[in-house]
């Protein structure tokens, strides 16, 4: 598949390098406000041609797919018009400041058909998915999983794209979280001030709509990197401990019911040849309209920045918040419609009672006004459903 970079976020950069150099896909263009160093472009290969105009990319017959990975100023914007311009798409999270964007986005692809994904390849590690497993198991030490805590330790900021002009900050590892304890159903957040900044610790805390609980550090500016995963259960606990980082050795470390430690232990990791072969499966769905499931999809993105604005609201309010789940579709947005559309039709429809005791022929507006609403209702069944997430 021949595809097209907008933009040079090190995702960006790493999943169009890590593309290329598959042997089954090729980089054909790019846009780029500062040059691009001469290693990368030699790991992209000699075809990338690079473009100043983010249509003129999207136009070019040769590209049938596209990287998201724009600054956060202009990031929504690359992505709403790469789905319009029917690119199947990757794209570099956060893709938008709140959940609006990725609702967006959601409604396009099931329009055009196209394969979207989000660029969050961590709850893919192998050791990740081990210790899901291990939680789901129901065997010891983990028979009722009771709490997952977190540490991530970073020798720079933690929170993503912070001290963006205009741009709410990100929380990285919602993804983890949900892969490990299902979907969250309450989440508190605590910061020194009531404003998040680079230089300070966050605290998550919160609770999975199974009951689990979890809590998450998240360390700015510490003299190493480093991760920590720890799940607590009725009999014992599991840790799964990243000494230098995400993406360096990771060690799992659990009990089995006799007692008995066993480790496990995974090289240093390259996240994005799985995020490559997810990718090519979406496209084959996409193209065989056959939805199959995926241990990564755009519902990730747009829970992960559902969760987001729960966390900055947590921080500002100094309490809880508590998540409400809607599936981002037209049917979503058109139950909203016709909620607001029938309290403004009863507020109208007592004015009109109200007019009728000087205007008796007034009242006959009532009818006309509720044969027009019914008819709205009617188009839910003449307009065919969208079609499900993938």
């Amino acid at each position: 598949m021949r595809f097209g970079l907008l933009g040079t976020h090190p995702d960006g950069i790493d999943m169009a390098c890590t593309l290329a150099e598959s042997g089954r896909h090729e980089l054909v263009a790019y846009t780029s406000a500062e040059p691009v160093p001469d290693h990368i472009l030699r790991r992209w290969g000699s075809q990338a041609r690079r473009l100043h105009d983010l249509e003129d990319l999207l136009a070019d017959p040769a590209v049938e797919a596209v990287i998201v990975a724009g600054t956060p100023a202009n990031r929504t914007v690359q992505l709403r018009r790469a789905l319009q311009s029917e690119h199947h798409v990757l794209c570099v999270y956060p893709p938008d400041a709140g959940p609006d964007g990725a609702y967006e986005a959601a409604m396009i692809r099931d329009d055009t058909g196209r394969a979207l994904l989000p660029l969050l390849p961590e709850a893919l590690h192998p050791g990740v998915v081990r210790l899901a497993e291990l939680l789901r198991s129901g065997r010891r030490p983990l028979v009722e999983p009771r709490l997952i805590e977190v540490e991530r330790w970073a020798t720079e900021q933690v929170l993503l794209d912070i001290g963006t002009t205009g741009h709410k900050p990100a929380f990285p590892g919602w993804d983890v979280l949900r892969a490990l304890g299902g979907e969250v159903a309450e989440v508190s957040a605590l910061a020194p001030r009531e404003e998040l900044t680079a230089e300070e610790p966050v605290l998550l805390s919160g609770r999975f709509e199974r009951g689990l609980l979890f809590q998450s550090a998240l360390l700015p500016f510490q003299g190493e990197p480093r991760w920590r995963i720890v799940a607590v259960g009725s009999y014992g606990r599991a840790e799964l401990l990243f000494p230098v980082g995400p993406r360096g050795p990771a060690f799992l470390t659990w009990s089995d019911p006799d007692g008995e430690t066993h480790e496990e232990a995974w090289d240093a990791w390259d996240p994005w040849p799985p995020v490559v072969a997810l990718f090519e499966e979406a496209v084959a769905s996409a193209e065989t309209k056959r939805p199959s499931p995926a241990p990564l999809t755009w519902q990730d993105a747009v829970r992960s920045l559902e969760l987001d604005d729960a966390a900055r609201r947590s921080v500002q309010k100094r309490r809880a918040s508590t998540m409400e789940y809607q599936e981002a579709s037209e049917e979503v947005g058109f139950k909203g419609t016709m909620t607001l559309i029938g309290c403004g039709l009863i507020w109208l429809t007592i004015l009109i009672v109200i007019l009728a005791n000087w205007f008796p022929k007034a009242g006959w507006a009532i009818v006309p006004l509720l044969v027009v609403f019914l008819g709205l209702q009617a188009f839910r069944w003449i307009v065919p459903r969208s079609r499900r997430q993938r």
